[in-house]
């Protein structure tokens, strides 16, 4: 069963969806954009029926309670703080982290910088930061597949495109693999006044960002053949930026949208690497 709660930090107030017992192995999930934690809808039931205590928050700017004005409050930085702050405020002293898209760089940023309180890193779709960059800069294939970035870099521009004509747009973003009753969700939420603005806002923000460093947490990268936005050079280059215990898993013919495309296959490795490293 999933229930909603409000998280309070000093940021503001998360809300969020969770599953399972409290006393349950503590699993703290972070969605994407243009998502929100509804996305982790299928593997919340996987993991809170599986002896596990899974949160899903809506992330800074995607909360009303947590949605600061301005580009600088959504730093790497901050993200990394808030979860600190949502695992803090849990009563979690060790977790287990995972995140798809932006909430897998989040991830990695958050397993990089406080390795003592993660007990196992999971990243869907999104390779580590400093693969990723490099892919940007040096791999055309990925060069092409990241100019959407810079269309959602202009302030007040990126949101009239993507809002226009019913939200059209967004709309195609998902690219038709998402439940539709998760994108009428999303969409009722990003209509709301400031709500696209601060989603946005991440990418606004990338500049600002520092460098993470290496993972030693055991790691799994998961990434799906048919993704338009992550090519494989970054992913492929993951490797190199993890010390710790590291396993790559490819689903063949699936999109970006990978917890909801695949969401059978992405709770089977999800809960082999768990049993994998208990401790």
């Amino acid at each position: 069963m999933i229930e909603k709660t409000r998280i309070s930090t000093p940021a503001g107030t998360f809300d969020a969806l969770a599953s399972g017992d409290e006393g349950g192995r503590e699993v703290l999930l972070l969605h994407g954009f243009p998502q929100s934690s509804l996305e982790w809808e299928q593997q919340l039931r996987v993991l809170g029926g599986g002896g596990c205590r899974a949160v899903a928050p809506d992330q800074r700017g995607y909360s009303p309670g947590v949605r600061p004005e301005h580009v600088s409050d959504y730093r790497l930085d901050e993200l990394v703080g808030d979860v600190a702050a949502i695992a803090d405020e849990l009563g979690w002293r060790r977790f287990d982290l995972v995140g798809h898209d932006w909430g897998a760089i989040v991830a990695w940023a958050a397993a990089a910088a406080m390795p003592e309180r993660i007990r196992t890193l999971t990243a869907v779709s999104v390779p580590h930061p400093a693969a990723f960059e490099h892919a940007r800069a040096t791999d055309e294939d990925q060069h092409e597949r990241s100019r959407y970035i810079t269309t959602f870099r202009q302030a007040g521009s990126a949101e009239k495109t993507l809002l226009a004509d019913d939200a059209d747009k967004l709309r195609r973003i998902y690219d038709w693999k998402v439940p539709e009753d998760h994108v009428e969700h999303y969409l009722e939420r990003f209509t709301q006044p400031g709500a696209l603005t601060a989603a946005l806002n991440w990418y606004r923000a990338m500049d600002l960002h520092g460098d993470v460093g290496k993972i030693e947490v055991p790691t799994l990268m998961v990434w799906s053949t048919e993704d338009n936005a992550i090519g494989s050079a970054g992913v492929l280059a993951t490797e190199q930026h993890v010390s710790g215990p590291y396993r790559l898993e490819i689903i063949e013919d699936v999109s970006h949208w990978i917890p909801d495309e695949a969401p059978e296959q992405l709770c089977r490795v999800l809960i082999e690497h768990l049993l994998a490293h208990r401790s």
